[in-house]
């Protein structure tokens, strides 16, 4: 099995290793328009070659795009034009909705699957991947109905034995509504306390000295690229903007819970907010 990965990013490099140490890919094909990431790529083994786009896709059976989701609209239409018949092509973006819409009436569409892998840490780029990242977690398949069911199996198989992970099916409405939830604001929040921290507290060795294991990791998916943040912002801004109203309002009842004094009723919020812990320790 050869597959090619186009970006060679975080995403791109850690599924790269997984499938060849899992051998589900007997060869990996890199492409990346940054040079000092293919550069960097081939020096980690994360890829066997590096190749252009038309030399990778004429020599693979699957080629995967993880790339930045915008540009994914533009780039994916134009791998579909060049597939056979016997190609499959997924992404491996945080919005499903906008991509998907994107190639909604290609005569190769049957040939894409649509797929989010759910995994990431903060950081980017080549240096960034990590062995069995994907490991033991799950990953979304949407809107199959629209995919060669043949397809479906073999990126199913991919996902299972060439990266340990769990799949589960989703509409790309209802994917885009879930990560909103689960992701996007999560992102939004360590962005906006890194930014209040840095705008009210000028005294940077504080910070250094004081922060503790619960800021930090509040704090630490604000490290993450804006390149790779500010186009899934947009693509699921309608989503994003709902979940923030949420949040905005929930932030202002605690704020006027302290206000009023009214910590008994504040500590009954907080109680039933850590049902979170049944949820995720399931």
């Amino acid at each position: 099995m050869t597959i090619t990965i186009v970006g060679l990013g975080l995403i791109g490099g850690s599924m790269a290793l997984s499938l060849k140490e899992n051998k589900f890919a007997d060869k990996i094909i890199g492409v990346d328009n940054n040079i000092l990431h293919t550069e960097k790529a081939l020096v980690l083994g994360l890829v066997d070659v590096i190749a252009t786009l038309d030399e990778a896709i004429n020599e693979s059976d699957i080629i995967i795009m993880a790339t930045p989701v915008d540009t994914l609209i533009s780039l994916l239409p134009k791998v579909l034009d060049v597939i056979s018949p016997n190609h499959v092509v997924i992404e491996v973006g945080s919005t499903k909705k906008p991509v998907i819409d994107a190639v909604k009436s290609h005569p190769n569409r049957q040939n894409f699957v649509a797929t989010h892998p759910m995994a990431g840490t903060e950081f980017s780029g080549p240096d960034a991947a990590i062995r069995n990242l994907f490991d033991h977690k799950n990953c979304v398949l949407c809107d199959i109905e629209d995919s060669k069911p043949e397809l479906i199996e073999l990126i199913k198989k991919m996902y299972e034995n060439g990266l340990k992970m769990r799949v589960t099916y989703l509409d790309s409405t209802a994917h885009d509504i879930h990560t909103a939830y689960i992701s996007h604001i999560s992102h939004i929040c360590s962005f906006a306390l890194a930014s209040t921290v840095l705008a009210k507290e000028k005294d940077e060795e504080s910070i250094f000295n004081l922060a503790s294991s619960g800021f930090e990791s509040t704090v630490r998916l604000a490290k993450s690229n804006p390149e790779t943040w500010i186009p899934i912002f947009r693509q699921n801004q309608e989503n994003i903007i709902d979940v923030l109203d949420e949040y905005i309002t929930t932030l202002l009842k605690f704020k006027g819970l302290m206000i009023s004094d009214s910590y008994d009723k504040f500590k009954d919020y907080l109680t039933q907010a850590n049902d979170i812990k049944r949820i995720l320790n399931k």
